[in-house]
């Protein structure tokens, strides 16, 4: 087996074309993006990243620079689950979550990615593979969005290719999401998939009122309606609200969603592959959630998880995210009647524009 050599860090500050803004984190003009190249003793190479909405990237590149590479320098690139293990533990006293996942999933994404090189193999082919096209939503950050600013987008969004559509609710006033609620519905046409995301904004009986709301308007599921943290009201707007739930994307690993499945508090996991321990803890997810005979979503970096979802036999959509790399890498992801394409060249696929990045790097 190949021995890593070295671990190259990159920390990158990337400008959005406009302000984005949802009902906790505020107004996003930019988000960071933190790559790790791994590279073995051959000179074959694999990359890995995450990303933060726009602060508190250093922390995580500083990891990445300064505690993982004697944790994994000399050892066999391969064994995949043993550095995981080998990270985890070492950082965990001091970590265990945060900055740390996210370091940690970005480097197990790069071990992946060169397995999967190496293997000559797409990253979905190598994961045991199930099916490359995957079904894609697209997931907008309009909250502040009027209803025609709204529709606008959605318009084009549909004519990007996505048949599945994701929108902001979480505003001070309830009866503004659920008139922009119906007025997508009404766009869209009875039947078409539309999900809403609250971001974390609502008290339990505030989440259990707004779920009740949306049901005459058929969403496919209400997403994050309250903190993470809280798993029994989770499970009490599940109990109450009368609209299937996804949440997953601030779960920081395979235990904390273990706690969501088990009690009944999610309808729909939605791991992120750059913040929940990489494709190691991912894929483990997914196959928990299989056990339990649920279906299984993603939040973030699809030119990733588009590989995961495709090795999926429970996989339901792929969102496409807001943070999209398509003007800093080679292959975007490509749609087709509604589904994204896992890339069929080796590893995830992914080509950044190194020198492009670099005007951007912090």
């Amino acid at each position: 087996m190949p021995l890593i050599a070295n671990i190259e860090t990159g920390l990158f500050r990337i400008p959005l074309p406009v302000t984005l803004s949802d009902s906790t984190h505020g107004d996003i003009a930019a988000f960071e993006l933190i790559t790790c190249r791994i590279r073995d003793a051959d000179g074959a190479e694999g990359v890995g990243y995450t990303y933060t909405v726009g602060r508190n990237g250093g922390a995580v590149a500083d990891i990445l620079r300064r505690e993982i590479p004697a944790l994994v320098e000399g050892r066999e690139a391969d064994d995949t689950e043993a550095i995981w293990q080998q990270v985890w533990w070492a950082l965990h006293y001091g970590g265990r979550g945060g900055p740390v996942v996210l370091a940690l999933s970005a480097l197990d994404i790069a071990l992946w990615d060169l397995k999967a090189r190496r293997a000559k193999l797409p990253l979905y082919q190598l994961l045991g593979g199930f099916d490359p096209r995957v079904p894609c939503y697209a997931g907008g950050i309009d909250l502040d969005l009027s209803v025609d600013e709204l529709l606008a987008q959605t318009d084009g969004n549909l004519a990007k290719g996505f048949r599945a559509i994701k929108m902001k609710v979480g505003r001070p006033d309830l009866k503004a999401d659920v008139a922009k609620v119906s007025a997508m519905r009404q766009h869209l046409g009875d039947g078409f998939p539309l999900m809403a995301d609250a971001n974390m904004k609502w008290t339990v009986e505030e989440a259990i009122r707004a779920a009740r709301a949306f049901v005459p308007y058929d969403l496919t599921w209400l997403e994050e309606p309250i903190i993470p943290d809280d798993v029994a009201g989770h499970v009490r707007i599940m109990q109450a609200g009368g609209v299937p739930i996804a949440a997953g994307e601030n779960l920081r690993s395979l235990w904390e969603f273990k706690s969501y499945i088990a009690s009944g508090a999610v309808s729909y996991p939605e791991p992120d592959v750059t913040n929940c321990g990489g494709v190691s803890a991912f894929m483990k997810i997914a196959r928990l959630a299989e056990a339990f005979n649920l279906p299984v979503t993603s939040h973030g970096a699809h030119d990733i998880t588009v590989h995961l979802l495709a090795a999926c036999p429970n996989r339901t959509y792929l969102e496409a995210h807001g943070f999209g790399l398509d003007k800093y890498i080679e292959h975007p992801l490509v749609l087709e009647d509604g589904k994204a394409l896992a890339p069929d060249r080796p590893g995830h696929g992914i080509g950044f524009d190194w020198a492009g990045l670099a005007k951007l790097a912090t």
